[in-house]
């Protein structure tokens, strides 16, 4: 039986003089923290970035909670957020990973195809 996959959505500002550096650091992400993304549920896991420092993120997985989760359960998670939060706007004393806002999905193709191709 196939999993049923959350769209998660969301967006940060990410700081305008700060973007090189930001965009340079997410072209190396570690190893070690791609492994722990894929392991904990994060997968079709893409970051989109406006010149003006909005920055949306999507990514795909069975249980948000539990991939949220299972990266604050990981040193790697822990260390990567105390470097990447300088980069970030208003996140006050949030981490990145807790202080984005999820936006609404609120229309998927897919959802309303007609599964024998016609239409409704």
């Amino acid at each position: 039986m196939p999993v049923t996959m959350q769209r998660v959505c969301f967006q940060l500002q990410v700081r305008p003089e700060r973007l090189e550096e930001y965009t340079r650091r997410h072209r190396a992400v570690w190893p070690e923290m791609l492994r722990a993304l894929s392991s904990t549920g994060w997968h079709n896991y893409s970051l989109f970035l406006r010149e003006d420092g909005l920055l949306v993120g999507y990514f795909e997985t069975p249980d948000l909670q539990a991939a949220l989760a299972g990266m604050d359960e990981t040193d790697v998670n822990a260390r990567w957020q105390a470097e990447m939060a300088e980069f970030f706007a208003d996140l006050g004393e949030a981490r990145p990973d807790t202080g984005f806002t999820q936006l609404a999905e609120i229309f998927h193709l897919e959802d309303q195809l007609d599964p024998e191709g016609q239409d409704s």
